[in-house]
Order: structure tokens, then C-alpha cells, then sequence
């Protein structure tokens, strides 16, 4: 299991207020039902896992919460405000950002100006601004989006490839990218799909860090990850769903014993 830096705070009691409210959430596609009326509450600054076998709705889930997606019926409220049906820029604007398990980054853009690029959500710059303004327009602004993406890149671990271009950069670095961008739009809780897929033991340990270091800033995080080790080792609350419905929740601990979950991941014996 991977040494959590949040592994001390597992068992602590978390703040009663619930960021994230997922009321009888259902999504069909055809005669398919992808998700069947869930029900999750997400802590304010907490690392909450949502597990499943393949094909359990989890990538599903996350594309209904960001507004990729509309749910057939129920409701999302992101602090207390109903976002079921807002466009996802506009949930972005509100605080929630994600990553995807298939990247998608710039890849002929350089990496500092990736980050930068997702800074406008939250300086009111446009596109051509952020990057074709003359020094002397906005160079506080300038100045602000430039020391943050360093900021970002920096805490991912890229802030030395900050002027090569996305496409140069490999799977892990990638990945991280996408991670540093998700941050610079300062969101108020992250979604994160799959955040260590392709990588070996020593990468995966600096996402653990940085969950770490993400809840002590206040900010929540939703975590999708096929690897049960991260997950029992960086998560407070678990989130189990398999077939689009919740089977189980609870702490890391009780989750692992859970003989639903066993059954779901393995089968009947």
C-alpha cells in the first residue's frame, strides 16, 4: 500500500458540509441504463473514491457532474446550487474542474501555455489576450497567469518542461499536464478519472502527495481509479457502484471487508 500522506487523517471526523449532492441520479442511453437513480454526498475537503469494475458508470458519473452530459432525472447541487443542467463551462466558472482518462491536452501548444490557457476561466482574459496582448496592456494580469502556471507546473512535477510543447511530453508527463491545468481554473472540488493509469510506483506516490497537499488547501477531490491500493491509502470516504447503481460506501477500511464489493471486483466463489 502506498505510504498516504493522508493516511493519519483517515479516521478523523470530517466537516458535516456536503460540497456535492447527487440526488437519484439516472442516465440512459437507448435501453441502456448506465446510471439507476445514485445517491452520493461529497464532504467539503475530503478525498472521496468512486470504485467499480469496468463498465460500472464511473466515467459516466463524472461526465453528468461537469455537464458533458444530462442525467434522464435527478439533481446535482455544488454548494447548494442545482447545476443539473448548466453547461459545463459554467460549472467550471462555479468551481468544479476535471481530468479525463483519455487526455486531452494542447499537444502543440508549449506546457506553461497549456496551464495558462485554463487560467481564463478565472482572470476574464480572452483566448487571443493570455497570449498575444502587447507587454504593456494587462502586465499585472499577464504577470499573475504566467506566476501560476509556473505554480502548477511546479506541483506537478513539470515546471522543468515548461516551454516544450505537449506532444513532446510522454504518457506520465502528459497526464501530469493535464493535472496542472485542471488546478489552474482554482477549483473548489476536482474530479480526477483515473490520474495514475500508465504509472510506475514513484509517479503514482506524487499524485498521492498531491491529493495531500490539495485538501490541505481546502480543496475536495473525486477520485476514479481502478488501483484499490491508491484508493485505500488516499481516500476518507468510498463511493462502491457497479451496473450504474451504488452497492456500497464507507471508510477505506470497511469498504475493503465489504462482501459486496469482494463479489463485485471477483465473483462468486
Amino acid at each position: 500500500m502506498f505510504p498516504s500522506p493522508l493516511a493519519k487523517g483517515l479516521g478523523k471526523k470530517l466537516t458535516s458540509m456536503s460540497l456535492l449532492k447527487i440526488k437519484e441520479i439516472t442516465k440512459d442511453f437507448g435501453g441502456f441504463r448506465a446510471l439507476d437513480k445514485v445517491n452520493i454526498e461529497v464532504q467539503a475537503a475530503s478525498v472521496h473514491a468512486v470504485i467499480g469494475p469496468n463498465g460500472a458508470g464511473k466515467t459516466t458519473l463524472f461526465n453528468v457532474v461537469s455537464g458533458l452530459m444530462r442525467p434522464t432525472s435527478g439533481e446535482i447541487f455544488f454548494n447548494d446550487i442545482n447545476i443539473t443542467r448548466l453547461k459545463p463551462h459554467v460549472i467550471t466558472k462555479l468551481g468544479i474542474a476535471r481530468t479525463f482518462q483519455n487526455i486531452k491536452i494542447f499537444s502543440e501548444m508549449t506546457c506553461i501555455d497549456n496551464v495558462k490557457l485554463a487560467r481564463n476561466c478565472r482572470t476574464g482574459l480572452a483566448f487571443t489576450q493570455t497570449f498575444l496582448s502587447p507587454p504593456l496592456i494587462q502586465p499585472k494580469q499577464e504577470r499573475e497567469i504566467e506566476e501560476k502556471a509556473l505554480e502548477y507546473l511546479k506541483l506537478v512535477g513539470l515546471v522543468e518542461s515548461r516551454d516544450r510543447y505537449a506532444g513532446e511530453l510522454n504518457l506520465i508527463e502528459q497526464r501530469k499536464l493535464e493535472i496542472a491545468r485542471t488546478l489552474a481554473t482554482e477549483p473548489k472540488l476536482v474530479m480526477l478519472d483515473e490520474p495514475t493509469a500508465g504509472m510506475d510506483a514513484a509517479d503514482a506516490l506524487l499524485v498521492v502527495n498531491l491529493l495531500s497537499q490539495l485538501v490541505d488547501l481546502g480543496i475536495t477531490v473525486i477520485l476514479v481509479a481502478h488501483d484499490l491500493k491508491l484508493v485505500m491509502g488516499s481516500s476518507h470516504w468510498v463511493t462502491v457502484i457497479n451496473f450504474g447503481q451504488k452497492i456500497a460506501e464507507g471508510t477505506p477500511s470497511e469498504i475493503e471487508n465489504n462482501p459486496l464489493v469482494v463479489e463485485a471486483y471477483l465473483g462468486k466463489e
